[in-house]
């Protein structure tokens, strides 16, 4: 099974950017599809964006496009979420997330989870 670890969080002033890591151990980490969510206070968890096995697939929430790209690098176990021009409805809790599958966009289709990493931006 594969172990999630994210890391890059913080608070950000609103039109500001932040990278987001998420390290994955324990699996082999390019049989899986990875996916980022986030989670407001009060709010269901949504998907941000996800990305297939090889990296060359990528879905993004409508909201979330043009401003936040995913990528992986599968020789360091690694997925990324770089987001530009952050404003202050973004402000959440993030998780990464895996699949032995095929990308999904529904968190019930994901069953590996980080412990998530806060993003908090000020306007």
């Amino acid at each position: 099974q594969v172990q999630l670890a994210e890391s890059g969080g913080g608070l950000v002033q609103a039109g500001g950017s932040l990278s987001l890591s998420c390290a994955a151990s324990g699996g082999t980490f390019s049989a899986y599809a990875m996916a980022w969510f986030r989670q407001a206070p009060g709010k269901e968890r949504e998907v941000v964006a996800a990305v297939n096995w090889s990296g060359e697939r990528t879905y993004y929430t409508d909201s979330m496009k043009g401003r936040f790209t995913i990528s992986r690098d599968n020789g360091k176990n690694t997925v990324y979420l770089q987001m530009n021009s952050l404003k202050t409805e973004d402000t959440a809790v993030y998780y990464c997330a895996a699949r032995l599958s095929r990308v999904g966009t529904v968190f019930n289709e994901y069953a590996y989870w980080g412990q998530g990493t806060q993003v908090t931006v000020s306007s």
